[in-house]
């Protein structure tokens, strides 16, 4: 479904990316690992439309992908910046995206979006009173609310609780059981290896590992990127 070629990306002398290749099958959970400043953030930013590569491509191979319009809607994308308003209420929020992405969501549908993410009669206060954490569940919400067929993760554990890690454990487990294609990056090795399929980390802006969690244990993979970068 995702085609990468010779991605690189420059910020002045600071290579974010450099010549990175990956093919993302449809269906397929990715978790991206790798080390503060290897290029994670900059390659879902790239994907997600946010950020224009300095050189290669980055494509989406879909008969649904007809128009710049549509592509968009097949991505939701998740910042570990929640980009929900404070001053608006969560009702306001999810409303103001809805009517972004054009949907026709009624009050009572988002209120049903809202309750899904553990905030059930939070609907109607100011974001601003949420903690972090429901800051987060609130950003969930938003950035599935058009039911997108690709899921673009970034660190999106960040200020969750235990419960709020459960729920969002299962919330996309069940989108994977869906179809959904998701691209993770994450710190913690068992969370991702338990959550993915495909295991990659990214050092130095490439592809350094890439293998499937079939293929090793996670007491294995945690030896062999721990090698990969101290070796790097």
């Amino acid at each position: 479904m995702i085609e990468v070629r010779g991605l690189a990306k420059y910020f002045g002398r600071h290579t974010a990316l450099r010549n990175l290749d990956l093919t993302v099958a449809a269906g397929e959970f990715i978790a991206l690992f790798g080390r503060n400043g290897a290029g994670k953030t900059t390659f879902l930013r790239i994907l997600a439309g946010l950020s224009r590569p300095s050189s290669g491509r980055a494509w989406i191979q879909s008969p649904d992908a007809t128009s710049p319009q549509s592509l968009r809607v097949m991505l939701g994308y998740l910042s570990h910046h929640t980009s929900i308003y404070l001053d608006l209420t969560a009702l306001e929020n999810l409303r103001f995206y809805a009517r972004l992405m054009d949907l026709p969501a009624e009050d009572g549908d988002l209120e049903k979006e809202i309750a899904r993410v553990g905030l059930c009669g939070r609907d109607r206060e100011p974001v601003r009173n949420f903690s972090r954490g429901m800051q987060q569940r609130l950003a969930i919400a938003r950035a599935f609310l058009h039911d997108p067929a690709i899921l673009l993760l970034d660190e999106p554990f960040t200020g969750l609780d235990q419960e709020g890690t459960t729920f969002f454990k299962r919330y996309l487990a069940a989108e994977h059981k869906r179809g959904k294609t998701c691209l993770m990056a994450i710190h913690d090795a068992a969370l991702g290896y338990e959550l993915a399929d495909r295991l990659l980390v990214i050092e130095k802006g490439i592809v350094a590992l890439d293998v499937t969690k079939a293929s090793l244990t996670l007491d294995q993979f945690q030896e062999q990127y721990q090698a990969l970068v101290e070796e790097r």
